[in-house]
């Protein structure tokens, strides 16, 4: 258990902190705010990775979807846990860095108190679903649900699915690349791959829930415990906030596209 906890907490600062050295000596025009946040955006996309391939592994091997147990599950919750603290302080350091470029140097320049209420202000809902996975979700899952849904789990770890496509369109605008074809192909993946594996996933582990008791998916709510609702609703209300957000940019982006064409 400590060596997976471990091994996350030497491997995602040593990602960032080596791909940040990678990056600018490789690209010594780069800026810093450049260098953190494609840096931070590479990390986010092996951690989505990660996640996407163990929630792959974890579903396809239960086939009773309440008792069947994989070993990866608690293993990888284990090595992700320093992830989400990592990326924090990654998504800290790319807010400090992008707005010195901006012109905010008075207030940018050095780290204080007021740069890091800045980013706070502007970046809350995301830093609090990090603190909400670490906090509250990882206690729960390690050591409170006996040994119960390591498919629901899975199907959990598949939502960063969208990772690594959200990752490469945010490094693409930051080098000034969003208006190249690979930008709108990629801004396709983001939506379908966000829409399937951080909404739909809902409903699916619902159906899957009914399809296991016999219950109408419909009736499927009011055969769970509140808190399982209650939870699932929580997760579920930023993910369709966040994805009407991409779908505003979707449509400057394309809308932008089509007045060019």
């Amino acid at each position: 258990m400590f060596a997976s906890f471990a091994c996350g907490a030497v491997v995602f600062p040593g990602l960032f902190y080596g791909l940040r050295k990678i990056l600018k000596s490789t690209f010594t025009h780069w800026s810093d705010a450049d260098v953190v946040t494609v840096g931070e955006r590479l990390v986010s996309a092996i951690h989505g990775s990660l996640s996407t391939v163990t929630g792959i592994i974890t579903v396809s091997s239960c086939n009773n979807i309440m008792t069947d147990r994989h070993w990866l599950v608690d293993e990888f919750m284990l090595f992700a846990v320093p992830y989400m603290a990592t990326d924090i302080y990654a998504m800290y350091l790319s807010h400090f860095h992008i707005q010195r470029v901006k012109g905010y140097s008075s207030l940018y320049s050095s780290h204080s108190l007021l740069t890091a209420k800045a980013f706070l202000s502007k970046d809350w809902l995301i830093v609090l679903h990090h603190l909400v996975l670490i906090l509250v979700c990882f206690p729960i899952a390690m050591f409170f649900r006996r040994g119960l849904g390591d498919f629901f789990l899975g199907c959990f770890f598949t939502a960063e699915f969208s990772t690594p496509f959200v990752s490469l369109a945010k490094i693409l605008i930051q080098l000034g690349l969003d208006n190249t074809r690979l930008h709108r192909v990629n801004g396709i993946f983001v939506l379908l791959t966000f829409l399937m594996c951080r909404i739909l996933v809902f409903p699916f582990m619902y159906w899957m829930y009914g399809r296991k008791f016999g219950i109408p998916l419909h009736k499927v709510p009011f055969h769970l415990p509140w808190h399982c609702n209650a939870g699932n609703l929580l997760f579920l209300a930023p993910q369709i906030y966040w994805f009407f957000l991409l779908l505003k940019k979707a449509v400057r982006l394309y809308g932008r596209h089509g007045k060019v064409q």
